[in-house]
């Protein structure tokens, strides 16, 4: 009976978890022995790592130009992608995000790929008569505008041209939706626009190319066998890719543009700018606008429009699919250059797991585990495309920054694209040194040893 007792009160003691501090190690302990532990062999597998990677600096750097040009081929195509989607998006939204255009053409195809182009051809272009009415009709607006560009003309002064430039004419209201920034002078004054004074602004390269030294203000300047006397310069703007900037530009009022050419000419392409008031959102001002539109036209309600309005938007919806076209292409281009140095990867770990065999048995039959072997190689895997990944985003770096300077074009390696490089890197690692490091990790102590 006793000794049943005794047995009874030894199971339930075995049942009863102990407190802290008597007869066992605290959880808590326990965790942090572990993550120490852990640590220690993570940083013991590294100094495997980099003794190898020292030891054999021919084949290490044979491994490195895969990884290297892999890592270079995706991350360039990614940083000229970004640099030509920041490009294209501020140009677009110089185009302003509160104005309508509104054009002959449309920015982007109406009714889809299949609407018959012959109806745009028949369309009648907008009128400068339009954008009167137009200002008086449509509440939503706070200023209305007509433009008209006259491409490939040449400007002379003297002895000095600027050839290729294009002549804007505009009415006055034209400054209050484009927001010119003015170098020197000043912008037409109202009585100037309606009686169509021979006075114009100059782009920044107009300026530069018909007076070198500057003082261009009070100049005159021959546009088409006429005399313009310069009033301003406009600041320089950089290049556009949407051909919008004003630095190749001569803007002159549109009332004395009616002595130069045929304003309603389909040689040239006029368009009337309308630009939101405060607080009205862009589908309340387009609703505004082509109800006026299809008013001053008297257009029947069964007819369709005979105008476009564009926006900017329609131009960001179509950029974004573009994008990410690219952005695909760059994946496909950049990952076939990271399956092969992968690969390279991959056949370097096998031939270094086939030449350490020994090392390995002795390794563990001195008591190492298996996951110590497993994360030795892999780390050394690891470690290996990292350095690859750094000097192909160097690279990178390198010529992004000789390309700026260059074709004044901004290529910036962005922390993202960094990131991305360093990340795909880690994970190549992990892939082609996976299997190695496995098979290494797994061998059987006394085969290993024997095979010396």
């Amino acid at each position: 009976m006793v000794e049943n007792s005794s047995q009874e009160e030894l199971t339930n003691v075995d049942k009863t978890p102990f407190p802290h501090g008597i007869g066992c190690v605290p959880l808590g302990k326990m965790a942090i022995s572990h993550a120490r532990l852990l640590l220690r062999l993570t940083g013991e597998s590294f100094l495997f790592a980099f003794e190898a990677l020292r030891v054999n600096k021919l084949r290490t750097i044979l491994s490195l130009l895969g990884i290297t040009i892999g890592i270079f081929a995706i991350i360039s195509v990614f940083t000229v992608t970004d640099a030509l989607e920041r490009k294209i998006r501020k140009d677009v939204e110089s185009l302003g995000s509160t104005v309508i255009y509104i054009q002959k053409w449309p920015w982007v195809p109406e009714g889809g790929e299949e609407y018959p182009w012959w109806k745009y051809m028949n369309r009648p272009l907008p009128g400068y008569k339009e954008m009167q009415d137009l200002n008086r009709r449509v509440q939503a607006a706070s200023a209305v505008a007509y433009v008209t560009p006259i491409g490939a003309q040449t400007a002379k002064y003297m002895s000095n041209s600027a050839e290729n430039i294009t002549i804007l004419c505009v009415s006055h209201d034209y400054e209050d939706i484009k927001q010119l920034d003015l170098k020197d002078g000043r912008y037409f004054t109202e009585a100037e626009s309606n009686s169509g004074k021979n006075i114009a602004l100059l782009g920044a390269d107009v300026e530069r190319a018909l007076f070198p030294t500057g003082n261009s203000i009070g100049q005159s300047i021959t546009l088409r066998g006429r005399k313009f006397t310069v009033i301003g310069v406009v600041q320089k703007e950089g290049s556009s890719l949407l051909e919008n900037s004003s630095d190749n530009n001569v803007i002159i009022p549109v009332n004395y543009a009616r002595n130069l050419v045929n304003l309603r000419s389909d040689q040239f392409d006029p368009y009337i700018l309308v630009k939101a008031s405060d607080g009205v959102p862009n589908p309340e001002l387009k609703a505004d606008v082509k109800g006026a539109m299809r008013s001053v036209r008297r257009l029947q309600p069964k007819e369709d429009d005979d105008f476009a309005l564009n926006e900017t938007s329609l131009l960001s919806s179509s950029l974004q699919s573009l994008f990410s076209t690219i952005g695909l292409a760059g994946w496909i281009i950049g990952g076939f250059s990271i399956l092969v140095g992968g690969f390279g990867i991959a056949n370097i770990m096998f031939v270094s797991v086939k030449e350490r065999t020994p090392i390995i048995g002795i390794q563990k039959s001195l008591g190492a585990r298996n996951y110590f072997i497993l994360l030795q190689f892999l780390v050394e895997s690891v470690v290996l495309c990292l350095i690859g990944g750094c000097l192909g985003l160097l690279m990178v770096y390198g010529l992004s920054q000789a390309a700026t300077s260059a074709l004044e074009f901004d290529l910036t390696l962005t922390t993202g694209n960094v990131f991305s490089g360093m990340i795909i890197s880690a994970i190549i690692g992990i892939i082609s040194g996976f299997v190695p490091a496995l098979q290494a990790s797994r061998m059987n102590p006394v085969d290993a040893i024997r095979s010396v």
